[in-house]
């Protein structure tokens, strides 16, 4: 059976649930259940904190995980990742003093804070910069007003939080983090359950990302239509009783159904319908 950890609260858990039920997984009823054993599909979810997913993960007790990216570098863990899942994205950044800091160089001999000290420590090691780094639990804004830190390095959405204490963000993004699967470093790739676990959330995140589109159009008007829907490979055309008039299905992007739509229109297709789709395999 099949050994999952699952974020058992925060921005990854909803989002992973949801997505997990639409792969075909039984989840949980509950939020204070920490176990859910899903028999017809020979996986068993442990629900589970987000920042210890990767250690969990990297002892070999459990297969894999679902937490995300910014956490499995933070936590120094022996894993790593095997497939993005698109959902709780965000920017780990610096941020001073509006002025204080003009570029990373700038850091040495600085204090920076930060709720990610594995991060940062690998950065600016990477970045050959010497720079101290505190170890805060949330609200790391404050620690530059209180004295703790000059400099702190959060994740960074809108900048609202940061701009109503009074700082900016400086130099080139840290890391750019989503929720994403990960394994113990060196597992075998080619395990049977693993794979069918990956297909299934590869498949739901092709189904967010396109739609089927069906339309008729005249076979004069075919390669350019065509054109406006290839398709993943290619798409299906099928003979209509009119003579002169095929159907065509293609999957196409969501994000831009409706301009193909009114594009097929001004070529003269009629009938254009999009359907959503629910799972797929490629």
């Amino acid at each position: 059976m099949l050994r999952i950890a699952v974020p058992n609260k925060g921005s990854l858990s909803g989002p992973a649930a949801a997505m997990l039920h639409e792969a075909g997984y039984q989840q949980r009823r509950e939020s204070k259940e920490l176990r859910v054993v899903d028999p017809v599909n020979e996986v068993e979810f442990f629900y589970l904190r987000p920042r210890d997913i990767a250690i969990y993960v990297s002892s070999g007790r459990l297969d894999i995980g679902v937490t995300g990216r910014d956490l499995l570098i933070d936590s120094g863990a022996d894993a790593e990742e095997i497939l993005p899942l698109g959902f709780a994205r965000s920017t780990f950044r610096f941020a001073a003093r509006p002025g204080a800091v003009k570029s990373l160089a700038d850091l040495s001999g600085t204090t920076v804070a930060t709720s990610y000290e594995g991060i940062v420590d690998k950065y600016l090691a990477e970045q050959g910069v010497d720079a101290s780094v505190v170890h805060l639990d949330g609200a790391v804004e404050t620690a530059i007003e209180l004295g703790v830190a000059e400099v702190i390095a959060d994740v960074v959405e809108t900048g609202t939080s940061l701009r109503n204490a009074g700082l900016e963000v400086f130099g080139d993004p840290i890391m750019k983090s989503e929720a994403v699967v990960v394994r113990r470093t060196g597992a075998p790739a080619d395990e049977p359950k693993v794979q069918q676990f990956l297909r299934r959330l590869q498949g739901v995140l092709v189904a967010r990302t396109y739609v089927m589109m069906d339309y008729d159009c005249r076979v004069e008007q075919l390669e350019k239509a065509v054109a406006l829907t290839p398709g993943l490979e290619s798409p299906t055309v099928s003979p209509l009783h009119n003579e002169g008039w095929v159907a065509v299905r293609a999957m196409v992007p969501s994000a831009d159904a409706q301009k193909i739509m009114d594009d097929l229109y001004d070529l003269g297709a009629r009938a254009i319908l999009t359907t959503a789709i629910h799972a797929c395999r490629l």
